[in-house]
């Protein structure tokens, strides 16, 4: 950690290019940009939003998949003081439409595979004013790096304040409709800097983001913390196919492998002959540490790939509203299975029970946190943000435990949602779009565990009468209104739900 942190994600940028100007910041395919560029681009970038009449006040969404183009386009946003709202690029158009309706988006950055589903939102949504799109042009819409290009005039810094909101990140809410929470720059900071002590991270380093950067924990953990110690990042579009993913930890010498899950679940289990095992493990000598985060690590998988590749393999946990970390295994000491490990520097944590009562080491209950990494509050849900933030704590919704030596176990979730490769998807919001259907007459949704997702989501329908609904007719439907990740894996279709005495679907039998 530097002697004097950085006040704003553009100072720690600046900061960073300063030291290493020549220093590749970002590799991607056969691509290569050095810190010196990336500082220039989105500069560049930031006069031409700036030109457009984009500046402090106003939100610009970015709709795409992993690539530096994001990344510019972030920094280039945040340079004239707007606010950054990245979006699932999995989302389709009716879930797409509520965030940026709902953050009043200005401009949105996004590429010609999902140009339709902007353009249909655009003509419906008048404050939304442009459309960029980093690989083509239209008479609707303006070109990336055309503006680019074009933006000659110098760029003249604004006073960014640590608390301005630096990005709006949309989560899964329990009523159905996603909640934008508002994270800093002291948020952002905080967290990349705790990170950096917790693994020891240098400026050698090379982090692969094959996790989607519009996600919480990618873009902390695999672009802001690398970013913050002058360190590389080796982007990774799609993890299809994984020989892809792979290939580019062995080319690019990634030092630090990011991944969830189910990515792990993959390597531990995936087919080598042994006369190839040592071979593999001499291609891969400069990975020095493995990182786990978004679903439970379950420790037959930590085991069986630390025993494969001889690189710790260590578990973690954190939520959005926190920036998202607040636990990690240590790298040196012990690690305990089913941890997610210690509190990092600056994060202060405690369980409480029903009456916000303190409980003791051991006992189960609600897990808070505290600390600069805490969000500022849900964007135009004052409510939300009451019952999430009380007394400076975060209530996270989710049941740990927390040992003698401050250890950290999650056992459940307050919250009723279903973890999808790290994913979070919210019953509610399935059973909505269900219910919209007119064939539909009660429709309930439960999470179902699975080896290699985790969770995935199981509908139980009942029809109305004289109705002939079919799976297929169903999936159909659910594909034009849904993200795919979000589509339950099975259906049964059922006479009747059960109900408690007060009427609600008593989903407990159905499990």
């Amino acid at each position: 950690m530097r002697k004097e942190s950085p006040k704003n994600l553009i100072e720690m940028l600046n900061v960073s290019t300063a030291l290493t100007p020549d220093r590749i910041a970002i590799y991607f395919m056969d691509r290569r940009m050095t810190y010196t560029e990336l500082s220039f681009r989105s500069d560049r970038f930031a006069r031409g939003l700036r030109n457009l009449g984009i500046g402090r006040g106003n939100k610009v969404a970015i709709f795409l998949p992993n690539s530096p183009e994001f990344v510019i386009a972030y920094f280039g946003i945040i340079k004239v003081g707007s606010t950054v709202v990245p979006i699932n690029n999995m989302f389709k158009q009716s879930e797409t439409e509520f965030i940026l309706r709902d953050a009043e988006a200005s401009a949105v950055i996004t590429s010609l595979s999902y140009l339709e589903i902007i353009r249909a939102i655009k003509e419906k949504f008048r404050i939304l004013e442009y459309i960029i799109l980093i690989d083509g042009i239209t008479p609707d819409t303006l070109n990336f790096y055309e503006i680019i290009e074009r933006s000659t005039s110098k760029l003249k810094p604004i006073g960014l304040k640590a608390d301005d909101v630096a990005s709006i990140l949309y989560t899964s809410g329990t009523t159905g409709h996603p909640k934008g929470a508002m994270l800093t720059h002291k948020n952002f900071l905080s967290n990349c800097y705790a990170c950096v002590k917790a693994i020891r991270a240098k400026r050698s380093d090379n982090f692969i983001c094959l996790l989607p950067m519009f996600h919480s924990f990618a873009w902390t953990v695999c672009v802001l913390l690398p970013l913050s110690v002058s360190a590389s990042i080796t982007i990774v579009d799609s993890v299809h196919p994984f020989r892809k993913v792979v290939r580019n930890v062995i080319k690019k010498k990634v030092t630090v492998f990011v991944g969830i899950p189910s990515i792990y679940h993959i390597l531990a289990h995936m087919q080598i002959p042994s006369i190839f095992t040592s071979r593999i493990l001499k291609m891969i000598s400069p990975l020095r540490i493995c990182i786990s985060g978004a679903a439970a690590l379950s420790p037959e998988i930590l085991e069986r790939f630390e025993a494969r590749f001889r690189v710790p393999l260590l578990e973690g946990y954190g939520l959005t509203e926190a920036s998202p970390v607040v636990s990690l295994n240590p790298m040196k000491g012990i690690r305990k299975g089913g941890s997610v490990g210690v509190a990092i520097h600056g994060v202060k944590v405690k369980v409480i029970d029903e009456q916000n009562r303190e409980l003791p080491c051991g006992r189960i209950g609600e897990l808070l946190v505290k600390g600069d990494n805490v969000m500022k509050g849900y964007l135009k849900n004052t409510q939300a943000t009451e019952q999430a933030i009380r007394d400076n704590w975060l209530y996270t919704g989710d049941l740990g435990r927390i040992d003698e030596q401050g250890y950290i176990y999650i056992v459940d979730r307050k919250k009723d949602m279903i973890n999808v490769r790290g994913l979070n998807v919210y019953p509610a919001e399935i059973e909505k779009v269900l219910l919209r259907h007119p064939k539909i007459k009660e429709a309930a949704v439960v999470a179902l565990p699975d080896r290699l997702k985790g969770e995935v989501p199981k509908a139980f329908i009942v029809r109305r009468e004289d109705s002939d609904l079919s799976r297929p007719e169903l999936i159909k439907y659910l594909r034009r209104n849904l993200a795919l990740f979000k589509i339950p894996k099975f259906f049964e279709f059922k006479d009747s739900l059960p109900k408690t005495a007060t009427g609600k679907v008593a989903k407990r039998e159905l499990v």
